[in-house]
Order: structure tokens, then C-alpha cells, then sequence
């Protein structure tokens, strides 16, 4: 099975946590031995957020701020690189094709961001969208998508199962800004819609989660 792997920022990187770093990097490599093709995305997290507000202070442009974002989810891509040694390839892709010569030489590809304007979702769709994923899996804080945010509702409730159709109606924002923070990013489902791609969406602080997602088990919210 072909798989792309969103990994938020907000599991590995908010603070950051090595013990996660080197939960998920062991899950990767055990999916590689299983005969998976996998690539990880990465976002930046809380960091990425807070030098994005320094360069919004300093009277940077939103391209700019995007741009930093994107240098921090990169650091966190590389520390996955750098443990997972030989099974991943030798530098961060900085384009899906270059993800998809990574998946061609039997690497695990890890990256961060692309370019600005665009969040590590709308990267991982259009990888998964490259590479003709059979799923593209996001580990987030969350334990699915909800009808409202569950951090501020108690009364949220959980989707099980949702159509790539019905997603704009759980949106909070419907369009990009630097460091835009919800379920899925408005511009990644449009990209999935257009490629049919299959998404499931998980509890991203339990790394099993995306073995049973892999083995079939009913985990989080599917969404095709």
C-alpha cells in the first residue's frame, strides 16, 4: 500500500516531544519492512505559529511569514530524517517529484512544507495526489472530524464517516492565511476531491492509531 502520512504539528511539535519523534520514526520504519511505500509530512506547530506572529510583528509580508513557517516544519522533517538514517532519503524533498523519486529508490520520503500560500495539508494532498496514494492518513490533536470545535463545545459531536463533499460545511475558515489552524485546510480538499483520494483522520498522540488505519480497523473519521 502506497501511504502519505500528514504527522500535525500540533502532536510532534507543540512542544516538541522526542519520545513521539522516535515512536512515529519506529512506526515508519516497521511499515517499510511490512512492504508499504510511505511519505510523511510534517507540520511546524506552535513554532511555526509563533514566527509567524514575529514576522507579522516585524512588518513582514504574509508570503514571508509563510515562508518562515515553512523553514520551521523543515527542522522538524529533518529530525525524523536524521533518525530514521538509511531508510529515508538523503535530503528533504522541496517537490512532489522529488517525493516521488524518494518512493522509486524504496525510501521513506519526510518533508516539511513547499512554498507559501500553501499549508503542510494542501503539501500532503497534492503528494498523495502525485504518488497515487491509496490513503492519506492525518495524525492530528484531535480524535476525528467534529460537527464544532470539541475544544470549545462539549456538546461536539464526532464523524465517523464523511463525503469529501460535506467537508465545507465543518470549515472554520474557507481559504488559505499563514498559519491557518482547523481539521483539514480548505485548499487540500480541493485537491483530494479532484484525485478521490481516501483520508482518515486520527488521534495523532497514539502512533497505533495509524497501524489500525493501515490494518483496516475503523480509526478516527474516514472521509472518501
Amino acid at each position: 500500500m502506497r501511504i502519505v502520512l500528514k504527522l500535525g504539528g500540533s502532536v510532534v511539535a507543540s512542544p516538541i516531544k522526542p519520545h513521539l519523534i522516535k515512536e512515529y520514526a519506529a512506526l515508519m520504519k516497521q511499515l517499510k519492512t511490512e512492504g508499504h511505500e510511505i511519505a510523511v509530512v510534517v507540520g511546524g506547530g506552535t513554532y511555526a505559529r509563533e514566527f509567524i506572529r514575529a514576522a507579522e510583528e516585524l512588518g513582514l509580508e504574509e508570503k514571508d511569514q509563510d515562508q518562515i513557517a515553512i523553514s520551521v516544519s523543515r527542522l522538524f522533517a529533518q529530525l525524523f530524517m536524521m533518525k530514521l538514517e538509511e531508510a529515508s532519503c538523503k535530503a528533504i524533498p522541496f517537490t512532489v517529484e522529488e517525493v516521488a523519486r524518494c518512493l522509486e529508490e524504496g525510501r521513506i520520503a519526510i518533508m516539511g512544507g513547499l512554498k507559501p500560500g500553501m499549508t503542510t495539508d494542501t503539501v500532503a494532498a497534492l503528494v498523495a495526489e502525485k504518488v497515487k496514494a491509496d490513503l492519506l492518513i492525518k495524525a492530528t490533536d484531535q480524535d476525528g472530524v467534529y460537527d464544532k470545535d470539541p475544544r470549545k463545545f462539549a456538546d461536539a459531536v464526532k464523524f465517523g464517516h464523511l463525503n469529501l463533499e460535506d467537508l465545507s460545511y465543518v470549515f472554520a475558515e474557507d481559504k488559505h492565511r499563514a498559519g491557518i489552524h482547523q481539521i483539514i485546510d480548505p485548499e487540500a480538499v480541493k485537491i483530494l476531491r479532484n484525485g478521490r483520494v481516501k483520508v482518515v483522520v486520527v488521534n495523532g498522540f497514539k502512533p497505533d492509531n495509524v497501524s489500525k488505519v493501515v490494518r483496516g480497523e475503523h480509526v478516527g473519521t474516514l472521509i472518501d
